[in-house]
């Protein structure tokens, strides 16, 4: 299934355009620009998920402890002295 495509218009510093045309043929700045912005969005997602996870994982800390703290005799118990 082909993708929508939508027309759009975005400013740019001089320079960035200067390097675009320089580095990039006419007819394929339109995808090079699509797959810099996707690739960009991606890391954006993978930080966020990243912070979310720290967050999450922050949060359970104090839990972990105290269920550690519980086990802690059960699982020592049979360990050799």
């Amino acid at each position: 299934m082909a993708t929508k495509t939508l027309r759009v218009n975005f400013t740019f510093p001089e320079d960035v355009v200067t390097m675009l045309k320089t580095r990039v043929n006419k007819r394929r700045r339109s995808a090079f620009v699509a797959e810099a912005t996707r690739e960009k969005l991606r890391e954006i997602e993978e930080e966020q998920l990243r912070q979310e996870l720290i967050e999450g994982y922050k949060a359970r800390r104090e839990e972990d402890a105290e269920l550690n703290k519980e086990w802690e005799y059960a699982t020592l118990e049979s360990w050799p002295e």
